[in-house]
């Protein structure tokens, strides 16, 4: 196989897992997640497709982008209306801090941030750090037109922590209310904060927005700590957003290399990378959404197929939702499965629950071993322990919603949802290993 980035030199685990950091640092929020990837897939030949606009049924590399979502296809020429797709389901969100309406706090002489806890952040995790504020602006135009600029700030904001002589039990167990112990500081003195107008006067792109033509935002804290290779070995990378960042840059670079070079290939090779999986996915671009299926029954259509066709090419596809696991703490080994106990550096993950709140079954199980079985690599098996309640994934919402047979997968972590999450770089290497043996379908 073919070993290297969009238009890089071949990477090794580390050389892989320094990309994957860069990767993360210019991806603060899911809007700029969903840039990133787009300006690697136009590197390696992809070309844009406007959801407005009729859909290009040829061969080739294409994506569309809707809000913090992005799906992805290279079409070979082989392809038939009715033919199924190999597809890789990931997501651009992480847990964080969303800017609230009325944002501006100032108190006792500190200027704050009004914010709203997005999905299950570890929130002990993310004090006395240095955050951005990163998202997007719906600026409107001198015409009328409403247009989206992106914005991401340097370090401006922190969540200090109360100190330990005015809490002599925070080491007993600390508890933090969602309301009043997370509000992060990023100013002090006069005159009073405005945090809208900080953002809009902020440089996009090299130009300055008039705060009044701002009508909306979206915007969440980041930690702007980059990732680094640590351990005694250099085996391990510490960074923000691996869940689940980590899939969306695997399957990028596993659809690239595997769409270098169709041979005799008739599936279509899809990435799709959907937001707001944390909260549930129910939004357009979740995928509790209608975006894949859009997608998807528009490339059959440009095909020249229809209804029966576009069923046909779904019973014939498959999707790996890959999304981040769980390899056992060995300072909390209870909290896992006695005899199901993934290790660092042994391989993905393959996830399993017998109350479906994973997708895979057994013959998705096969898919997976074949897998990586053709990439050369190992894999492991997740279940949880039956005290510990079982998290989901995007892999039940999409076989539910479309009738695709689906394998959840994934990457091993420690500290999950922390804002700084660990891995091992030869799990991460392995990943995308294993994700390019699944579009090859050798």
């Amino acid at each position: 196989m073919t070993d290297h980035g969009p238009g890089t030199a071949p990477l090794d685990p580390r050389g892989n897992a320094e990309d994957l950091a860069h990767f993360v640092a210019a991806s603060p929020s899911s809007y700029h997640a969903v840039r990133q990837t787009a300006r690697r897939l136009e590197a390696a030949g992809f070309v844009r497709q406007h959801e407005t606009e009729d859909f290009d049924g040829g061969p080739g590399g294409r994506y569309v982008v809707r809000d913090g979502a992005i799906v992805a296809w290279y079409t070979p020429a082989a392809a038939t209306p009715d033919q199924g797709f190999r597809i890789v389901g990931a997501h651009t969100d992480s847990p964080t801090f969303k800017v609230k309406p009325q944002s501006s706090i100032d108190r006792f002489g500190w200027h704050q941030i009004g914010v709203e806890v997005y999905g299950g952040a570890l929130l002990n995790s993310w004090l006395d750090r240095e955050l951005c504020l990163a998202g997007r602006l719906s600026v409107r135009a001198d015409d009328g037109r409403i247009e989206e600029k992106l914005v991401a700030t340097g370090p401006v904001a922190r969540i200090p922590q109360l100190a330990i002589h005015l809490d002599r039990s925070a080491n007993e167990g600390l508890t933090l209310d969602r309301q009043n112990h997370v509000q992060p500081v990023w100013g002090a003195g006069d005159p009073p904060s405005d945090v809208l107008g900080y953002l809009a006067a902020h440089e996009v792109n090299g130009e300055t927005i008039d705060p009044g033509s701002v009508t909306g935002y979206e915007i969440v804290l980041a930690d702007t700590q980059e990732g680094r290779l640590f351990g005694q070995n250099h085996e391990f990378l510490a960074s923000g957003r691996l869940d689940n960042l980590s899939s969306v840059h695997a399957g990028l670079e596993a659809l690239v290399r595997a769409s270098d070079g169709e041979a005799a290939r008739d599936e279509t090779l899809v990435l799709a990378a959907f937001d707001h999986e944390e909260i549930g996915s129910s939004s357009r671009s979740g995928a509790a959404g209608p975006i894949l299926d859009d997608v998807l029954v528009r490339i059959a259509a440009a095909r020249g197929g229809g209804p029966a066709e576009y069923r046909r090419a779904l019973a014939g596809s498959v999707c790996l939702s890959a999304d981040a696991g769980h390899l056992v703490h060995p300072n909390y080994p209870g909290h896992h499965d006695p005899v199901n106990q993934p290790k660092p550096g042994a391989g993905p993950l393959l996830k399993i629950n017998a109350n479906q709140r994973y997708a895979t079954d057994a013959v998705g199980a096969a898919i997976w071993a074949r897998a990586c079985e053709s990439a050369g690599v190992g894999y492991q098996e997740f279940v949880s322990n039956n005290d510990v309640p079982c998290g989901s994934t995007i892999g039940p919402i999409t076989a539910t919603r479309l009738g695709i047979r689906t394998i959840d997968v994934g990457l091993g972590l420690l500290s999950m949802h922390s804002a700084r999450e660990m891995c091992h770089v030869e799990d991460l290497w392995a990943l995308g290993r294993a994700l390019e043996g699944f579009y090859r379908n050798d």
